[in-house]
């Protein structure tokens, strides 16, 4: 397998990473804890070593439940892996229906407190890759980054990065503490953050995508008919998932499928494919639960799309009709 490297720190990574949300929190009832042990294991004898969480994916009586979940799982394995995880979020009204208002908090107390309880449930004496889960209007980002320094000084934190960046937040950051990567929502129906990818290859900074396949619709195995529980999984309000969107959508699962009979690959693997071939330093983190999800997500790797096919397929996504998608869950300013 060909590994990737984030950052000019040379943080050295799996092709395709695998986000853990989903396991504990969003996607339904978080699934049973010894078979996602199972699975994390699975991942790391596959090749996976790039491992995603945050301190707020969990459940109201178990708020820290994935961080806990990748602690006890991954320890075994822990000189192996790159564990990253997300700092600065709180839920506004985390027992209602979700998706939650976010309410940011990067103050530097605040970071302090978040770090060691990580560190604690995570098992481990360093965080390969901290994020700031959102950006905090009230605090600069020369001071969240210089508490970053300050992590990383003291062994804490290896890296550090930042999730949905915008340009002029990265630089100013960047300037006090070198960002390793930038986490954003990506996928062939969420294109809006290419703007930043030039600032990215001049700071020499890696993209890490989350969401690479439109939280699973462009697996192509849901349909019209697919119900989700509204009090446990946000794809319940999601509009792609709308009953009008898969027909709307039909241009776009035409173009994949096409893509998928010419490379002898699946919707999903062409869908990461596509963005993995289009820079180096591009690395998908696609969430499951399943076995044959994680087998077929690793598999993208091996899939290679030329220059001009990338071009043809932005310039037929960039032409086509597609549905909404979900941009995010709002932001509530304290």
């Amino acid at each position: 397998m060909k590994y990737k490297v984030l950052g000019m720190s040379g943080l050295r990574v799996s092709p395709v990473g695998l986000g853990c949300m989903g396991m504990s929190h969003a996607y339904g009832a978080p699934a049973d804890k010894r078979q996602m042990t199972e699975l994390l294991a699975d991942a790391v004898d596959m090749g996976y070593t790039l491992f995603d969480t945050a301190e707020v994916y969990g459940t109201p009586d178990r708020p820290h439940d994935n961080e806990e979940l990748l602690g006890e799982a991954l320890r075994p394995f822990r000189d192996r892996v790159v564990i990253a995880t997300k700092f600065g979020l709180t839920f506004d009204t985390p027992e209602a229906t979700g998706p939650h208002a976010l309410i940011p908090d990067s103050r530097p107390t605040t970071i302090r407190r978040s770090v060691e309880g990580s560190l604690r449930r995570l098992r481990t004496d360093r965080i390969d890759l901290y994020y700031q889960h959102r950006i905090d209007p009230n605090v600069e980002p020369e001071e969240v980054a210089g508490v970053m320094s300050d992590l990383i000084r003291e062994g804490k934190i290896l890296h550090w990065g930042i999730s949905e960046a915008t340009e002029q937040y990265l630089r100013r950051a960047h300037r006090v503490c070198p960002v390793t990567a930038v986490q954003n929502r990506y996928s062939m129906m969420a294109r809006w953050h290419e703007a930043l990818f030039p600032a990215l290859e001049e700071l020499g900074v890696g993209f890490v995508a989350f969401s690479p396949l439109a939280n699973g619709l462009l697996t192509e195995w849901y349909t019209a008919d697919t119900q989700f529980d509204p009090r446990t999984d946000y794809r319940a309000s999601m509009p792609q998932f709308r009953r009008e969107s898969f027909e709307r959508n039909k241009p776009l699962f035409a173009l994949i499928d096409r893509l998928a009979e010419e490379h002898h690959a699946t919707p999903s693997q062409v869908a990461l494919a596509w963005m993995m071939n289009k820079h180096p330093w591009i690395v998908p983190i696609p969430g499951t639960r399943h076995l044959s999800r994680l087998k077929e997500n690793i598999g993208a790797a091996d899939i290679y799309l030329s220059a001009t096919e990338i071009r043809f397929i932005d310039k037929a996504l960039g032409e086509m009709e597609i549905s909404d998608v979900f941009g995010g869950s709002a932001i509530k300013t304290q």
